[in-house]
């Protein structure tokens, strides 16, 4: 943690009251000159902070940033957090940090994202009215169980939405999120695979949330099935605080996999269960109809013929 970043800490620790620079240089172990760039860079950034001669420094409350320490502020997890201003996608970013040898609960945050990727090779639209964040994780177990991941942050991100907002939300199998009938949620879950183990080197999970609307509105493409989870734009501490829940949510259940009854959860909240819908595979559509979810994540179909099939992959739409 950089000298900037543990003043704003100890700022965001003290909101009540000043700190003198004395007392963080000492903390810090750093000299006054380092605390006063450290200050003047996060006034830059646009804290408002007071400074006042023989009180020192002091976070002013109408502060409204959105930075890793304001997430971590509401954590219950001691994960690393890495906020980027914009970057091409989070998932190729902790995908790089994987391959150096990063360590499991690394999150990366973004304002915005020019590369976002959605499944099957798609674009995720990604302007900075929408959340942007991927988790870094090295679980042990095998490969064909990262469909929890998928569905394990579908539940989180779920659980935020009704936490902050009077909205119902409903989960499309496998990785897309609903209100009222519109996507407000994608997810991606990235994985490298150990082919002799049947396990998982890493496995990088992406959480793409529409917060509100964009100023220039969605593309004609997804304008009318895209929607938002809040009706107006949000303040930074809102933000923090929906970021950091989804985080808390996920984790709680990723630390708890084999105990966890999230998946009768996930299935409360299917918008699929018991009706028609597309099953698309490449280039091949069949109609089917959904039948249940089994304990492995996989979609069960019945198709109008009357075969069945376990999905583990492929791509389902239904019309509302």
């Amino acid at each position: 943690m950089t000298i900037k970043q543990q003043v704003l800490k100890i700022l965001l620790e003290n909101k009540d009251k000043s700190v003198s620079g004395e007392i963080l240089a000492k903390k810090l172990f750093c000299s006054r000159n380092a605390v006063w760039k450290a200050i003047k860079s996060l006034k830059d950034d646009g804290y408002k902070i007071s400074a006042v001669t023989n009180k020192g420094y002091r976070l002013l409350e109408e502060t409204d940033c959105f930075t890793a320490e304001t997430v971590k502020k509401y954590l219950n997890f001691d994960n690393e957090i890495t906020l980027l201003e914009e970057v091409d996608s989070t998932n190729n970013f902790l995908k790089q940090k994987a391959e150096n040898g990063a360590l499991d609960g690394l999150v990366a945050v973004a304002k915005s994202q020019t590369g976002g990727k959605g499944r099957l090779g798609r674009s995720f639209f990604s302007p900075n009215s929408g959340l942007y964040l991927s988790i870094l994780l090295r679980p042990d177990f095998s490969a064909e169980k990262s469909l929890f991941i998928t569905t394990a942050a579908a539940v989180a991100v779920l659980k935020a939405i009704e936490k902050f907002t009077n909205k119902k939300a409903g989960i499309k199998w496998v990785n897309d999120v609903f209100i009222e009938n519109k996507k407000v949620c994608g997810i991606l879950t990235e994985a490298s695979v150990d082919f002799e183990t049947g396990g998982l080197y890493y496995a990088v999970l992406g959480i793409g949330v529409n917060l509100y609307h964009p100023k220039k509105d969605f593309p004609d493409d997804i304008k009318n099935i895209a929607g938002t989870v809040f009706e107006k734009e949000i303040d930074n501490d809102l933000k923090s605080q929906f970021t950091a829940e989804i985080i808390n949510n996920f984790f709680k259940i990723y630390n708890n996999f084999e105990k966890s009854d999230f998946m009768e959860e996930y299935k409360q909240k299917s918008i699929v269960l018991g009706k028609k819908i597309t099953v698309i595979k490449g280039e091949s559509k069949r109609e089917a109809t959904a039948l249940d979810i089994d304990d492995n994540a996989r979609l069960i179909v019945e198709y109008e013929n009357g075969e069945q099939e376990k999905l583990f992959s492929g791509e389902v739409s239904i019309k509302f």
